[in-house]
């Protein structure tokens, strides 16, 4: 990253492993997408490779890394070489067998210094945290990729760690699929510990063909400058992917 305010477009999208969902029957009627492969996810995964090439850094969940109902294919490689983005990273977290394994994704633009990985607390396992840092300095930048659990007790623990992770940085992004709303109990207190701040206005984002939850965020430093976010009007998951422009100053 070069010396100067760096003006950013970043995304964040739960592709629900490349699989369309229209109506909440669909999880049941439909179910078995989530484990065998079928046609219509080289069609969703090149829709979301058009979407995203304007970005700088798409944060990507429920990413299929490999496994049967992607036709062993990385849709995280896939996305990547498809909008043309020449840095890329899987985290692999829940694996299902050969059946489904499901993490998260980095696409960039912009090469990053450092990737780690982060297995989250929980009863469950099969959470995990992809840690990104960019250039150096006082525009030194890390980001963090994340899909919370659904129960607010993990969530809670989650964001916990992560707080510890980043509380000491001056530039930090979080984005990703939390779970939660903005002004839950849990995810207010993150924002606290780690010194970040969610935008004033709720944005809807599930279920994404009449989002009524907003449950996917990013969550930025104080002194970033917010000039744009919206969730996109697409159904190719059943989430609507977020996107924000912001700018990152030095001061």
């Amino acid at each position: 990253m070069s010396p100067g305010p760096q003006r950013l477009k970043l995304l964040s999208y739960n592709i629900q492993a490349g699989t369309t969902t229209a109506k909440y029957r669909d999880y049941v009627t439909k179910s078995w997408r989530q484990v065998l492969p079928n046609n219509q996810r080289i069609a969703n995964l090149d829709a979301i490779a058009d979407l995203v090439k304007t970005y700088d850094i798409v944060a990507l969940q429920e990413v299929d890394v490999g496994s049967l109902r992607s036709g062993f294919l990385n849709q995280a490689k896939y996305l990547a070489t498809h909008a043309a983005f020449p840095y890329w990273h899987h985290q692999g977290n829940r694996k299902v067998g050969v059946l489904a394994h499901a993490g998260n994704g980095l696409l960039s633009r912009i090469p990053p210094a450092e990737i780690e990985e982060h297995k989250l607390p929980g009863a469950i396992p099969g959470r995990g945290a992809m840690v990104a840092r960019f250039g150096e300095g006082a525009f030194e930048l890390w980001l963090v990729i994340l899909h919370l659990a659904l129960g607010r007790r993990a969530r809670s623990q989650q964001l916990e760690y992560i707080a510890d992770l980043v509380r000491d940085y001056r530039n930090v992004v979080v984005m990703g699929d939390l779970n939660t709303g903005p002004r839950s109990r849990e995810l207010m207190d993150f924002c606290n510990r780690a010194g970040l701040i969610a935008p004033s206005s709720a944005i809807p984002t599930f279920p994404s063909w009449e989002p009524k939850r907003a449950i996917d965020h990013i969550l930025v430093s104080p002194h970033m400058d917010i000039t744009e976010m919206e969730a996109l009007p697409v159904d190719f998951s059943d989430h609507r992917p977020l996107s924000m422009t912001l700018t990152l100053n030095a001061g």
